[in-house]
């Protein structure tokens, strides 16, 4: 199964910092059965990863577009890497440590 995995950097900008956005990212990738986080940045944008599928990734991109109703996405960005398969059900991270 593993093999068709792909995996994703997506890094939202907007006002989707205190709007429950990692919240909702975390909803949606849970119900797609994602694996990954999402999280903050200092700069006040927010960055996901993603493994599983790429059809159910690239939904998981829209969902990212259209966020929770208080939010305002302006970009969205992805980046295709290889599957780490290091990841376990989507989480929240709350602490930036790596940039």
């Amino acid at each position: 199964m593993s093999g068709s995995n792909s995996a994703a950097e997506i890094v939202v900008e907007g006002r989707v910092q205190g709007v429950g956005y990692r919240n909702y990212a975390q909803r949606r990738a849970s119900s797609l059965g994602l694996a990954g986080y999402v999280m903050n940045l200092k700069d006040g944008r927010v960055r996901a990863r993603a493994e599983g599928p790429r059809p159910v990734i690239e939904k998981f991109i829209q969902e990212l577009g259209k966020g929770p109703p208080l939010s305002r996405v302006e970009h969205v960005s992805v980046r295709w890497l290889p599957p780490s398969g290091r990841f376990g059900p989507f989480g929240i991270r709350y602490a930036e440590f790596e940039s």
